[in-house]
C-alpha cells in the first residue's frame, strides 16, 4: 500500500506563514517532477549527516539509528514506487524529511539538525552527478576501444582525408579513426578533471555555517569527498560543478556530432564508403529503397540541445548575487537531461561503430580523383630539384591543371608531357606520387605512415583501454 503524505500539508518552512502558497505558485515552485532521481544521493548524505550528529553529541546514538533505519525505509518505498509525490512539499528532500518523520515520528524533526535545504541540496547534487560522470567516462572508454578495435583492423586500408571536404591527402582509415580516439581522450581528460570539484557542501547550512559543533570532514569522508568547501557562502552558491558537466556533455557531442556527420557522408552512396547496420537505420514511409542513417543523425540533432542546456544555466548564474536564490532550481533538468542523453547517444554511438562495415575498395576508389597527391609532387620537386618550395607548388599546380585538362590522374600522365613543363623531371617522380609511397613517407611524429599508426595506436590502447 502506498504511504499517504496529506495533501495540502503545511510545508516544513511554513511557520511564520498565515497562508498557504497558491496552486500556480505551488506548481511554479516544485521541483519534485524531475528531482526524485536525486533520492539515492539525498538518502546517503542524511544518513551520514544523522551519524556525524550522534557522533558529536547533537543527538543520541539511539536517535541516530532511529533516523537511520527510517531512512533505509523510505528509500525503499521510493525505490519500489510506494512514495506518492506532490507538488505542495515542493522537492524529493522535504517528501523524504515529510515521509521520515510519518514514519519515526517526532524524533525524525531532529534529522535538519545543522544543515539547510541549500546545502542539502548542493551535496546531494554533487554525489548524483559524480556517480552519473565515471558511467559517462566508462562509456568513454568503451567507444575508443570499438574505434581502436576498427583501426587495427583497416591499419592498411587507405581513404582520401580532407580538408573543406574536397579531397586532399591520401591517409590510412586507422589513422583517421585514431583523430576521434583522441578526441573522445580529451573529453575523458575533462572528466578527470571535474575531481576538483569534490568538496562536500554540507554542513554550511543555508549560507553563513552553523551554531552547532559538527565535523564536516567525517561526513565528507563518508561521502567520498576528497575534502569539504572551506567558505560557507560559496558552497551553497556553487554551481561551476554542474556547468563543468555541461561543457563536457557538449565537448563529447561536439565530438560525437563530428563523428556522425562523417558517418552520414560516408553512407551516402556518392561516397559508399560504409555499410551500416540494420539496427542503427531506419526506412522510408514511402521509398522502399531507402536506408537512412537516423541514429547519426539523431545524435548530430541532440548536439544542439545538450549545448543549448549548457547556455541555458550559464544565462541563469551570471546574475546572481550571493548566496542562494531560487533560480539555481534551474540547474537540475539540464543537468539530468544532457547527463542521460550523453549516455544515450554514446551507447548508441558504440553500437554503430562496434557493427559499422568499411568499404575500403570504394575509398581507395575515390583516392584516384581530386589529385591527392598533388603535395608529393612538390616536395619531389624540392628535394630532387633543389627547387623552392614556392616554385615547386607554382608548378605543380601547372601539372595539375593539365591532368585536369586531359583527364588523367597524375600518375597517368606521360613522361613527355612533364618534360614539356620542365625538362629535369625524371620517371622516380611517378614512382613518388603513388598513394601508397604518399602513405609511407609522411613519418613525422603524428603522420599517417603504417609505422607511425601502429604506434600510435599500441600508445593509445596502453594510455586510455588499461
Amino acid at each position: 500500500m502506498k504511504n499517504k503524505i496529506n495533501k495540502r500539508k503545511k510545508n516544513l518552512w511554513a511557520g511564520r506563514f498565515s497562508e498557504t502558497p497558491s496552486e500556480i505558485m505551488s506548481d511554479l515552485n516544485a521541483s519534485i517532477g524531475f528531482d526524485k532521481k536525486l533520492y539515492e544521493a539525498d538518502i546517503k548524505a542524511s544518513i551520514h549527516h544523522a551519524e556525524m550528529l550522534a557522533n558529536q553529541n547533537i543527538i543520541k546514538k539511539s536517535e541516530s539509528k532511529k533516523i537511520k533505519d527510517g531512512l533505509l525505509k523510505v528509500r525503499e518505498e521510493i525505490k519500489n514506487n510506494k512514495m506518492i509525490f506532490k507538488n505542495d512539499l515542493e522537492d524529493i528532500h522535504t517528501h523524504i524529511e515529510a515521509r521520515l518523520i510519518e514514519i519515526i515520528g517526532s524524533t525524525g524533526k531532529k534529522l535538519h539538525t545543522a544543515r539547510s535545504r541549500n546545502d542539502q541540496v548542493a551535496t546531494a547534487t554533487k554525489i548524483w552527478a559524480r556517480e552519473e560522470c565515471k558511467n559517462i567516462n566508462n562509456l568513454l572508454k568503451k567507444l575508443q576501444k570499438a574505434l581502436l578495435d576498427k583501426a587495427t583492423l583497416h591499419i592498411n586500408d587507405i581513404m582520401p582525408g580532407f580538408t573543406h571536404l574536397q579531397p586532399a591527402q591520401p591517409v590510412l582509415l586507422a589513422h583517421h579513426l585514431l583523430a576521434y580516439v583522441n578526441m573522445f581522450g580529451r573529453d575523458r581528460e575533462s572528466y578527470f578533471s571535474l575531481s576538483r570539484h569534490n568538496l562536500s557542501p554540507l554542513g554550511s547550512a543555508a549560507l553563513a555555517g552553523t551554531n552547532y559543533n559538527i565535523n564536516r570532514e567525517e561526513t565528507a569522508n563518508k561521502m567520498g569527498f576528497e575534502g569539504i568547501m572551506r567558505n560557507s557562502l560559496d558552497a551553497v552558491s556553487d554551481r561551476d560543478f554542474v556547468l563543468d558537466i555541461l561543457n563536457l556533455c557538449s565537448l563529447i557531442f561536439i565530438h560525437l556530432s563530428r563523428l556522425s556527420e562523417e558517418i552520414i557522408i560516408w553512407s551516402s552512396p556518392g561516397f559508399n564508403f560504409v555499410t551500416l547496420s540494420d539496427k542503427y537505420s531506419t526506412g522510408s514511409s514511402i521509398m522502399p529503397q531507402k536506408k537512412n542513417p537516423d541514429a547519426a543523425e539523431l545524435i548530430r540533432g541532440k548536439s544542439g540541445r545538450i549545448i543549448g542546456n549548457y547556455v541555458a544555466l550559464f544565462t541563469v548564474m551570471k546574475g546572481l548575487p550571493l548566496a542562494y536564490s531560487k533560480d539555481m532550481q534551474e540547474d537540475k533538468e539540464p543537468l539530468f537531461d544532457s547527463i542521460e542523453t550523453t549516455k544515450s547517444c554514446l551507447n548508441a554511438m558504440i553500437g554503430m561503430i562496434e557493427t559499422i562495415k568499411f568499404i575500403p575498395k570504394e575509398m581507395k576508389l575515390m583516392c584516384s580523383i581530386g589529385f591527392l597527391t598533388a603535395t608529393d609532387m612538390a616536395d619531389w620537386f624540392v628535394k630532387e630539384l633543389n627547387m623552392n618550395f614556392r616554385d615547386s607548388h607554382k608548378l605543380t599546380g601547372k601539372i595539375v591543371k593539365i591532368a585536369e585538362e586531359k583527364g588523367l590522374s597524375l600518375e597517368k600522365l606521360s613522361l613527355k608531357d612533364l618534360k614539356k613543363i620542365n625538362p629535369k623531371i625524371s620517371k622516380n617522380l611517378l614512382a613518388a606520387i603513388s598513394l601508397e609511397r604518399s602513405i609511407n613517407s609522411k613519418t613525422s611524429i603524428g603522420g599517417t605512415a603504417p609505422l607511425n599508426v601502429k604506434k600510435e595506436i599500441l600508445l593509445a590502447k596502453e594510455k586510455w583501454l588499461k
